[in-house]
């Protein structure tokens, strides 16, 4: 059987983490409407405001992200006492996010992004402007000390720390410092998404930091065109263990600790909207690292999920569903068809998550014959993708005696692959598939009309669930059995 490629090694053995976040909270307030006209009074257009959608940004934009991939999030911040400050924890809650540790500040203001969104005919929408309503006072000492006990207790069995600075002012170099101490005397790691600054010199032994190209040769002084000489710099002068240096649509390149450097490119994209990208890829790294995975294969896998985010419109996070389907897809031409159980369930779980049905069908498939592609065509035309269960050689002498199978069950998998019609083949062992149609879950249950629904196995087990039987037509005459009878008559 095909191996599965490190991306999916990581996300078939996905252990959702504890990471604790803290930084900049922000909140992103969206106004769309309808632009489609100038003012009467002055050349700029007018936006009908139709609806206002409020999302999480900024710090919390990565809670989410992670909260997305299966993590548990705990938040370390300050928001507002005001309307704004409320609908943030509100929409950090519903995304299943802890915010014991979001404090309300009666004096400090929420940050808000206020963004007015345009569409012509209801079609196309374009940022038009952005507000920005905040204080970038730095945090008071008696601030900080708050923050770095909630700090305290929200570590307590975490396995990663990140710190989010969008230069808002919560980040000093006091906060930094702090925050990067304990959780390094915790044992845990800290990944730090830096502000547009020109010194770094507040996340100095952060175990990893992510700056875009740009903020690098800020941080440098070196050229943009020289990412390696930037990320080498960052490294020596700050003593950062890995430099993830992001480069759009050139992926990233990631310099370890011992001076090693890879570019790990990411796959070309129809661009949309890259507001986010970078939180995405702060998320998935560290959710990637948090559970233990090399730092290359956690970027590969941020370098995936941002791809998926700037194809979207406004900041998106990406499910794990949806991330572990994209990785699946890029590596399906080199695994082929065939799964076990173990690799096909994520991967089903996956595909409904876009929205598509899953049927199911099983056999023995020994001397495959005409009734056998008709009949699985006819399979695969009840659902969006087949999967196709087949009998191990064991399985099979128990049910049809020692003289079968005639063909060894590696080349009735290989040849089940070669059908258009199958999305899937998974051999079982036992002498009915019920447990494995209880794994698969699927959406359509297929038998030959040689049976009834009540001769079915598993099929209490789908309408149960929602699902239906299909008992397709067979092709007369054509039999494995037949077959074998001709071969040995003649």
């Amino acid at each position: 059987m095909p191996t599965a490629t490190p991306l999916l090694t990581l996300l078939n053995g996905w252990s959702p983490p504890t990471v604790v976040v803290v930084g900049d909270f922000m909140l992103d307030r969206y106004l769309f409407g309808n632009a489609d006209r100038l003012a009467p009074d002055a050349p700029v257009p007018v936006l009908d405001v139709q609806r206002t959608d409020d999302r999480p940004g900024g710090a919390s934009n990565v809670c989410v992200c992670l909260a997305a991939l299966r993590a548990r999030v705990r938040a370390v911040g300050i928001a507002g006492d005001d309307e704004p400050g409320r609908a943030l924890r509100a929409a950090l809650q519903t995304a299943g996010v802890e915010t014991a540790g979001l404090a309300a500040d009666g004096d400090r203001p929420t940050t808000v992004k206020q963004n007015l969104v345009g569409l012509a005919q209801h079609r196309h929408p374009q940022k038009m402007f952005r507000l920005d309503f905040e204080d970038r006072t730095p945090l008071p000492g008696a601030a900080v000390e708050r923050m770095l006990a909630a700090v305290d207790e929200a570590i307590d069995g975490a396995q990663a720390v990140i710190l989010e600075d969008y230069h808002k002012g919560v980040c000093t170099p006091e906060l930094c410092r702090g925050v990067i101490e304990r959780a390094h005397a915790a044992g845990l790691p800290v990944l730090v998404d830096p502000a547009a600054i020109a010194d770094y010199g507040r996340y100095a032994g952060a175990d990893a930091i992510t700056p875009n190209r740009t903020e690098a040769e800020r941080a440098t002084g070196l050229s943009a065109d020289d990412p390696s000489a930037m990320a080498a710099r960052l490294q020596a002068e700050h003593g950062f263990g890995h430099v993830v240096l992001t480069l759009d649509r050139h992926g990233a390149l990631l310099r370890s600790p011992d001076g090693v450097e890879e570019t790990l490119p990411t796959r070309a994209r129809s661009v949309y909207d890259v507001t986010g990208a970078g939180d995405v890829v702060l998320a998935t790294l560290a959710a990637a690292v948090a559970q233990g995975a090399a730092y290359a294969d956690g970027v590969r896998l941020a370098n995936l999920a941002a791809g998926l985010e700037v194809e979207r419109s406004g900041v998106v996070p990406i499910p794990l569903e949806e991330l572990y389907l994209e990785a699946m897809e890029e590596a399906a031409a080199d695994r082929g068809k065939v799964r076990t159980l173990q690799e096909l369930v994520p991967e089903l779980a996956a595909h409904r998550h876009r929205g598509r049905t899953v049927a199911f069908t099983n056999g023995c498939f020994d001397v495959l014959h005409a009734g056998h592609v008709g009949y699985l065509r006819s399979a695969a035309a009840t659902a969006d993708l087949l999967v196709v269960g087949v009998n191990d050689d064991q399985s099979i002498r128990r049910l049809k005696g020692p003289e079968r199978p005639v063909n060894p069950l590696e080349d009735r998998l290989r040849v089940l692959s070669e059908l258009a019609c199958v999305r899937y083949v998974v051999p079982f062992a036992t002498d009915t598939p019920l447990s494995l149609i209880e794994a698969v879950q699927p959406s359509v249950l297929v038998k030959g009309a040689d049976y009834t629904r009540d001769t079915v196995v598993g099929a209490s087990f789908v309408e149960a669930r929602g699902g239906r039987v299909e008992l397709v037509p067979l092709v007369e005459g054509r039999s494995t059995t037949n077959i074998l009878r001709r071969i040995g008559g003649g």
